[in-house]
């Protein structure tokens, strides 16, 4: 995740650059069920309204929970599917909450009502992620069903009013890229906490309808606005945050966009930036799926490493002959073309590997959607690489 708010601020009042945090276990996505009421068009785990069979007990999340616990995970997105459908839902959540970890909720908000909200305000979730593919007929177009925007709005509007974190979660494509600065809007005019834009990954029906991605002057263009709107946001003190994820070149492009406006800056911008170190799959994130598989990231479902069914989380995570998380973990990547000749691999840590992976069955080739210019890359000779 690229917190673009956190380097705004950064621009306005630098704080010392200490040692760089490591923590101890991954964030994990867990998808805790397949099962959704939609069928949305980049769904990456291909789900739909029926029952997957094989999923994890009550029981046998609450062992895997206590696993992530003592292996020192902090994080735990609880999603699916849309996990509202897990009968046992707030008992997870509630054990995940005991244990002390942050846990935070990945739903299409169209299940959140009066009949449900006391539960969940009770719960105490550290955030409530509700996505949003546009303005009302570019969401219900992308989520197959009429309504959907404004039952996702009334489950916004109910967690707000019940003191809970609220974001909006965006994935930008070619087809929805012009309700972006409306989106923006509708933050501002909604009071809402947070905005995750979200880059088109070639992964589930994402894979499917790779056409549909940006062109990457329209994502150029996006984030241009994005940057825009967070320095005026850090600016004003108004306290909003936002946020990409899939697509780490972000964080150069920031640098390019800093240059124009504080360039006696950038350097120490850098320095953070590099310090972030770009993409984390498999390193500093992880995935569990509905039936107990470990993957990379949540991109990675074609992508198994083992199953908490059958050894520990923890010792899945640590195996250390897996040639692709051998590959995730090494510093800087083993990647190839444009990636491999950048001049800011140590910026982006290579992008998003599970897109060159779909696209070309190499998971160490170029990023087909790192939207940067040649000159802006840096690329260089083999011999003059960043190391």
């Amino acid at each position: 995740m690229f917190r673009i708010s956190q380097y705004m601020h950064e621009l306005i009042e630098p704080t010392p650059i200490g040692p760089a945090r490591r923590p101890r276990g991954p964030v994990v996505i867990w998808n805790l069920i397949r099962r959704c009421n939609l069928t949305c068009k980049h769904c990456y785990s291909i789900s739909a309204d029926r029952d997957f069979p094989g999923e994890l007990s009550t029981a046998e999340v609450f062992t895997v929970m206590d696993d992530l616990d003592a292996f020192g995970v902090p994080v735990l997105i609880l999603s699916g599917g849309e996990p509202l459908l897990r009968p046992d839902i707030f008992e997870i959540s509630h054990r995940a909450k005991a244990l002390g970890f942050y846990v935070g909720l990945s739903t299409n908000g169209t299940l959140i009502g009066e009949h449900n909200i006391e539960a969940i305000a009770g719960v105490g979730y550290d955030y409530v992620g509700i996505s949003l593919d546009g303005m009302r007929e570019t969401h219900d177009r992308f989520r197959r069903e009429e309504g959907a925007f404004d039952a996702s709005l009334h489950g916004i509007r109910l967690c707000r009013e019940h003191a809970l974190k609220v974001g909006l979660r965006f994935t930008l494509t070619k087809d929805n890229a012009t309700d972006l600065p409306d989106l923006l809007a509708l933050m501002v005019r909604e009071q809402i906490d947070k905005f995750y834009l979200s880059h088109l990954n070639y992964a589930g029906r994402g894979n499917r309808n790779r056409k549909s991605d940006v062109v990457h002057r329209t994502t150029r263009t996006s984030m241009d606005l994005l940057f825009e709107t967070a320095w005026r946001d850090a600016a004003d003190g108004a306290g909003r945050e936002y946020v990409t994820g899939n697509n780490d070149a972000d964080g150069v492009y920031l640098l390019h966009w800093a240059a124009r406006r504080f360039p006696d800056r950038v350097g120490r911008l850098r320095a953070r930036l590099v310090q972030w170190g770009g993409n984390s799959s498999g390193v500093n994130i992880a995935n569990i799926d509905n039936l107990g598989v470990v993957h990379p990231d949540t991109f990675w479902w074609h992508y198994p490493l083992g199953n908490v069914r059958e050894r520990p989380f923890s010792e899945i995570w640590r195996e250390p002959r897996d040639p692709v998380m051998a590959g995730l973990r090494r510093r800087p990547r083993p990647v190839k073309g444009r990636c491999g000749e950048c001049g800011y691999l140590d910026v982006c840590g290579g992008n998003t590997r599970v897109r060159a992976h779909q696209t070309t069955g190499d998971a160490w080739a170029e990023d087909p959607a790192c939207y940067l210019f040649d000159e802006e890359i840096d690329r260089r000779p083999a011999g003059e690489r960043v190391a």
